[in-house]
């Protein structure tokens, strides 16, 4: 394809939007193939030119960095545990944040784990590193834009994702908003709550073999209503 063609596709798409838009694509291909993906194939999973890929990245190592960025923000999953009803039951409620929270998790290891598998990334800084914590923003649930500060990259601005430590911390926020709707009746306070349950969570527990592993459903049954009748 052309890269009139290009354009004529994405009409007034600036750098910026085209730049999240081959960062989209590439994600997927990454998670599969990590540093062996070319830029080549992901410009025909984008239907854009090759040449339209440099024109935001300097490099195929800067469109890897810049994938990493965004499976490690955490803009995207805590967008979602925002947007979950609180006029549901606290069960569904705390479901649909795991689900929204181990698909971020999926996701995260499939673009680190690939790369590393190719041979890549060893080594490096850690990006969580790569820039001051953001103020938060007010509002349910809203993550700062990106997920961080800008910086510069090759050029282009570029969002850099929280620090572990404020990820973390927002993370429990957002969660201990899902238990507010019952804070009158509550044993503990909601952030205290919020952070026993991604505990229960984020904890990969082996299970013997022939043994299925919890699902979601069953660990928040267990985590609401305890083990005993």
């Amino acid at each position: 394809m052309t890269e009139t063609k290009a354009r004529r596709r994405a009409p007034g798409m600036s750098p910026e939007q085209r730049r999240e838009m081959i960062v989209k694509v590439a994600l997927p291909l990454v998670a599969e193939r990590g540093a062996a993906v070319t830029t080549a194939e992901v410009a025909k999973a984008a239907a854009i030119g090759e040449a339209t890929i440099f024109r935001v990245f300097a490099d195929k190592e800067e469109l890897l960095n810049a994938c990493v960025l965004e499976a490690l923000n955490p803009a995207h999953v805590l967008e979602e545990i925002g947007a979950v009803p609180l006029d549901q039951p606290l069960a569904a409620r705390l479901t649909e944040a795991a689900e929204a929270l181990r698909a971020h998790l999926d996701r995260m290891g499939s673009v680190i784990g690939a790369l590393h598998a190719s041979g890549v990334r060893r080594g490096r800084p850690d990006p969580y590193q790569r820039g001051p914590e953001p103020g938060k923003e007010a509002g349910r649930g809203a993550p700062a834009a990106g997920g961080g500060t800008e910086a510069k990259d090759g050029g282009h601005d570029r969002p850099v994702p929280l620090g572990r430590d404020a990820s973390a911390a927002r993370t429990v926020e957002a969660v201990a908003d899902l238990f507010e709707p019952e804070r009158d009746s509550l044993r503990l306070p909601p952030e205290r709550l919020a952070a026993i349950f991604l505990g229960m969570l984020f904890s990969r527990p082996r299970f013997p073999v022939g043994t299925a592993p919890a699902g979601l459903d069953e660990l928040v049954d267990v985590f609401l209503n305890g083990a005993v009748r």
